[in-house]
């Protein structure tokens, strides 16, 4: 378990994993730049071109997140799987699932790659708005808030916290990797 430290300086226990963070370079990349700092977690340095090329990406963006699970599993072995959230809005048990399954991947090292729709808004506020899907990573959880560290590569504050259930309906009618 790592330590993180909060702006204020409090120290608080959580899960958080290290990664190489890279924006996206064009509006279709969502899914290898995302993939890539998933695999940076891991040791991995691949050119986001080279992810793209695994994931079969095109200017209409990456398929689902079962591109994403397939590569990650071909690279690194295969401790990912896929979960879909089906409906519109996650079900309690599908928030649970997510918490769970982001905090065994970040308990192995392991990033979490989600694919999300919509709009909503972080803890500090700021509205982040995907309407036609995006992917993003997620690198750290802090328990006592029930919160999820979110590395955007579209976003220009990179990386901000969010709380699991606002992950889980952003995510649903779409998938993760874990």
């Amino acid at each position: 378990m790592s330590t993180i430290t909060p702006t204020d300086g409090r120290a608080v226990a959580g899960l958080l994993v290290t990664i190489d963070y890279q924006a996206q370079p064009n509006f279709y990349y969502c899914g290898p730049a995302a993939t890539r700092m998933a695999l940076s977690a891991l040791g991995w340095q691949l050119p986001q071109d080279e992810v793209a090329q695994r994931l079969g990406t095109t200017q209409a963006g990456t398929d689902s997140a079962l591109d994403i699970t397939r590569v990650l599993n071909e690279l690194t072995g295969d401790a990912y799987r896929t979960t879909e959230i089906p409906d519109t809005t996650a079900k309690p048990d599908e928030v649970h699932q997510l918490r769970e399954d982001t905090r065994h991947a970040l308990a192995q090292g392991r990033a979490v790659v989600a694919n999300v729709r919509g709009t909503t808004v972080d803890t500090d506020g700021t509205p982040h708005s995907y309407e036609g899907g995006h992917y993003l990573t997620l690198v750290g959880y802090r328990p006592q808030d029930d919160l999820l560290r979110v590395a955007d590569p579209a976003a220009p504050k990179r990386e901000y916290w969010m709380a699991v259930p606002k992950v889980a309906n952003w995510i649903a009618e779409r998938g993760y990797s874990s």
